[in-house]
């Protein structure tokens, strides 16, 4: 069944259908990634996107659920060049189309996902729209620019608070004794900080975005997770970090957190032109000089030039174009990033700031 994208610029790509049958307007970006797509799928950060995968194949391993970073697969759509009709895996449980179909997603494959990423390489992260009628190409495109992509944040987080106290089934191993209590504010959390976290002996307790009051003498620290579209739409839980960094508690943001807590002190934000999605961002940190290879996945980042020097300083800087790719703030025992030390898919080597938090968490008790 042919299948198109039309992207808002007015170009269209012709593939043929795969996984849920539907129409679906999107945020098309392009992720870099080898492997992984698994984890990529079940990322809550890719709310309302569109995902061209710039490898060829897609779906020759199949789907693990144990693998997945939340309940279910929350993009828009995806765009692969191949979709591999054979999985070869003894983990495997489901092919790729099966699982796009069971989370109705829908997709193209035999797109040529090459000319796709130089498109949004170039022109920017746009809008798209994958439907199965070109004929009246013009309104397709006036539909596409008044769709407003907003409220992902609220569609991604936890409904109630819960809380997990061991690893889910995972080995844990601690040489320390402490057992420390984390609250994690859910923006789109993935599974794998939960995870960083209880096996470093902490147990955690997830809160809705829209949580206004944390009783936060209950805590030892604070985690700020990652999340879905424009930070400047979270006004809600900016407010809720302005009171988290006036507690004194010990915090730790990645990706959305990172924007939310620049935000919440008087930071900007920007969106990039067409994004920090893959496993390969070569980042500095400024205050060892080592560079790690990381794991990103974000749209948005925090214009250097509108921090406060008083408030905090850059403590990671992305090497390929030189934006903040992390903060330290000073005064307080408050540290974010930009990219994702949880790390899958990807390298574990950033996994150390996880260790630094809890340092943090030991040196204010």
């Amino acid at each position: 069944m042919v299948g198109y994208l039309v992207l808002e610029n007015g170009d269209v790509f012709e593939g043929e259908r795969i996984g849920y049958i539907k129409d679906t307007i999107c945020e098309v970006v392009f992720n870099t990634s080898m492997a992984g797509y698994t984890e990529i799928f079940t990322d809550p950060s890719y709310c309302g996107q569109g995902m061209c995968l710039t490898y060829p194949l897609i779906g020759n391993y199949g789907i693990m659920p144990e693998d997945y970073e939340s309940k279910k697969m929350w993009m828009s759509a995806i765009f692969i060049h191949e979709l591999a009709p054979l999985p070869s895996n003894f983990r495997c449980e489901k092919t790729l189309n099966e699982f796009l179909v069971e989370n109705e997603v829908p997709g193209l494959t035999k797109i040529n996902t090459r000319k796709l990423t130089k498109v949004l390489r170039n022109a920017g992260t746009m809008k798209g729209m994958l439907t199965d009628d070109i004929k009246n190409i013009d309104a397709i495109i006036e539909k596409i620019r008044n769709e407003k992509i907003i409220g992902l944040v609220d569609k991604v987080t936890c409904n109630e608070t819960y809380t997990v106290r061991d690893c889910r089934g995972e080995h844990c191993s601690s040489d320390d004794p402490q057992k420390f209590k984390i609250a994690l504010m859910d923006y789109g959390a993935k599974e794998n900080i939960i995870r960083c976290l209880v096996k470093r002996n902490c147990t955690v307790t997830v809160f809705p975005a829209s949580t206004t009051d944390i009783n936060v003498d209950e805590f030892d620290g604070i985690m700020l997770s990652n999340g879905p579209g424009n930070p400047e739409d979270c006004e809600v839980e900016i407010e809720t970090i302005k009171k988290l960094y006036n507690s004194n508690k010990p915090i730790f943001g990645i990706c959305l957190g990172h924007q939310l807590m620049g935000l919440a002190t008087g930071a900007k934000t920007a969106k990039l032109k067409y994004g920090h999605r893959g496993p390969n961002h070569p980042v500095k940190d400024l205050e060892t000089g080592r560079v790690y290879i990381t794991s990103q996945n974000h749209g948005y980042y925090i214009v250097e030039d509108s921090i406060n020097s008083e408030i905090a300083e850059v403590s990671h800087i992305n090497l390929n174009d030189g934006t903040v790719e992390g903060l330290k703030y000073k005064n307080k025992n408050i540290m974010t990033v930009q990219f994702h030390p949880e790390a899958c898919a990807g390298p574990q080597d950033s996994e150390y700031l996880f260790d630094k938090f809890i340092k943090m968490i030991k040196n204010n008790k």
